[in-house]
């Protein structure tokens, strides 16, 4: 290998160059999942944020040095090109994979569930119940969760059946039959809420973030209420004086 300071600037330059194209795909990824699939909190609810990171971060290193070590003028143009080639290749596989476990794994719904509410991604839809879902759910969302509510389980059969696969991990929530527009739960999520000063009493400390949150939601916390959040860490919903979520927090709501 060539070590000479005007070879090592040159494979600098090059990885450099190679460095801004990769940053360039990566800032067009990042819309197609931060704007579409993981919108707003649901890209740390979800696990979405740090999972393209370690993707995009190992596939923007690996492309410029990859590049750094091959870039050689003395081995010719055509043999340089199906170098950098084969480099471009690897590194697009890379990115598409990543994007497609990426995509797998993203938010489709934020379901309520009789007092709480549950993030749930695609790859914890029960598929096979896709097709006996209301027709809206039968073809899950591409463009940010829904918001849903799962219904009751009808008492004899049924029940027994979901009371045995929620024991096996599969909740109501995670079964397209059972999903329900939100609408139809609204009452029952307000019933079940609690005020804010319930959980600003419970974490003092987070007091000021929370009422900076309400700010930035022009919410009045005297009628916001709060639910318990199932998803990647712990959160709770803010609900409005209709029973609407407005606004999410990285907060234990369980107590």
């Amino acid at each position: 290998m060539n070590l000479n300071p005007d070879a090592v600037r040159l494979r600098a330059r090059a990885s450099l160059v190679h460095l801004l194209l990769s940053a360039g795909v990566a800032a067009l990824a990042a819309a197609l999942v931060f704007l579409l699939w993981y919108p707003g909190p649901f890209r740390l609810m979800s696990g979405g944020r740090d999972l393209f990171l370690l993707v995009v971060g190992v596939d923007i290193v690996l492309g410029p040095l990859l590049t750094f070590v091959v870039f050689d003028l003395g081995k010719g143009w055509p043999h340089l090109r199906r170098d950098l080639a084969v480099i471009g290749a690897i590194q697009l596989a890379g990115l598409g994979y990543g994007l497609h476990t990426v995509y797998i794994v993203r938010p489709v719904a934020a379901v309520f569930e009789v007092d709480r509410f549950r993030v749930v991604t695609a790859n914890n839809v029960r598929e096979v119940e896709l097709p006996k879902a209301l027709p809206t759910y039968r073809e899950l969302p591409l463009t940010g969760p829904w918001l849903l509510s799962a219904r009751p389980a009808q008492a004899g059969e049924e029940r027994t059946e979901a009371l045995f696969m929620a024991l096996d991990g599969v909740d109501t929530g995670q079964r397209p039959i059972f999903w329900r527009p939100y609408e139809e739960a609204r009452a029952q999520a307000l019933a079940r809420s609690r005020p804010v000063s319930v959980l600003m009493q419970r974490y003092p400390g987070q007091a000021e973030a929370l009422r900076d949150l309400f700010r930035s939601l022009a919410a009045d916390s005297a009628t916001l209420r709060f639910l318990p959040v199932i998803a990647r860490g712990d959160w709770v919903v803010f609900l409005d004086a209709a029973g609407d979520p407005q606004g999410y927090f990285p907060l234990d709501g369980f107590f």
